[in-house]
């Protein structure tokens, strides 16, 4: 016996199906998935590719087949929502978000501002999902459960987010992907059937005026190598951190002389590059500095 266990929303972004909507909606790998349109009519859905950082995904339903007048079988482009530019977003902002609210009101439309950008959290869901976040958009529009996953919009019709996370304990405060970290993902499924991330290879804890005092640093900034929470190595094995020479207790600096910050985490510096570039990565290896050299590698889920 099969039987419905649970719902998220999603959107169409190309006229063949692709569909968009929220890692952990669609992380069971044993269930079937299927799409409901807002016509009413149903697709089974294929899960294309999780994005490994984002709490994303892509899935697939196939077009309609219709017979034409000559009775040849023709398919029906779907409607798609277009992507706008999460970039120029400003805070107060009118938003609206769209989804399946409960999993049971469909279309449930809510309207609110960008209470906030460049938010870090660090969401939970079931399946013991857990995964921070960065840079994402914060609002006020009403969010709910089943609410994952589906578009947050402009008043132009434009989807700049993706909705991904609500604070349960709180008056009004969700939190939604920035548009521009969803078209990467996008691209790269239809051209290599997967999402990929460039990856160093290390754990780090990101270096601030308590983290130097914590621990006797000699800096206030930079990621500082270490063991994961479970006792994971701080570098990874074959990665392209070992090969360069990266050890633990290192701080990584500067990657190609950017800075790495609180504001400018590591994780958000490596996103700028491709998986094969090669990067200069300044480190401090106390008491002396270091430039070492890393071809990134890669990651996919």
């Amino acid at each position: 016996e099969k039987k419905e266990v649970g719902g998220g929303s999603g959107f169409l972004v190309s006229q063949d199906g692709l569909v968009v909507t929220n890692k952990h909606v669609v992380l069971d790998q044993d269930a079937e998935y299927t799409v409901f349109t807002n016509d009413g009519k149903s697709y089974p859905a294929k899960v294309l590719a999780k994005d490994p950082f984002q709490d994303l995904a892509v899935l697939k339903i196939d077009e309609e087949q219709l017979v034409d007048s000559q009775g040849l079988f023709t398919q029906k482009p779907f409607s798609f929502a277009r992507l706008g530019n999460s970039e120029t977003l400003e805070m107060g902002q009118t938003v609206i978000a769209i989804g399946n609210a409960l999993g049971e009101f469909r279309n449930t439309i809510s309207v609110g501002v960008i209470s906030g950008l460049s938010r870090t959290i660090t969401a939970s869901g079931g399946s013991n999902f857990v995964e921070t976040i960065e840079d994402v958009i914060q609002t006020d529009a009403a969010i709910n459960k089943g609410n994952s996953g589906g578009p947050l919009l402009n008043l132009v019709g434009e989807v700049i987010g993706i909705n991904t996370a609500t604070v349960l304990q709180a008056q009004s405060i969700g939190f939604a992907i920035p548009a521009n970290k969803a078209k990467k993902g996008i691209e790269q499924v239809k051209t290599l059937g997967k999402i990929v991330y460039p990856s160093l290879g290390v754990r780090y804890v990101l270096v601030d005026e308590n983290v130097r005092q914590e621990r006797s640093l000699q800096v206030d900034y930079g990621a500082l190598v270490s063991k994961g929470s479970q006792g994971e190595p701080a570098v990874v094995p074959e990665s392209a951190a070992q090969s360069a020479g990266i050890q633990e207790g290192d701080i990584i600096l500067e990657m190609n002389k950017e800075k790495i910050t609180k504001e400018n985490s590591l994780g958000k510096v490596i996103q700028k590059y491709n998986p094969g570039d090669v990067v200069l990565i300044k480190i401090l290896r106390e008491p002396s500095i270091l430039t070492l050299k890393a071809t990134l590698g890669e990651r996919s889920e």
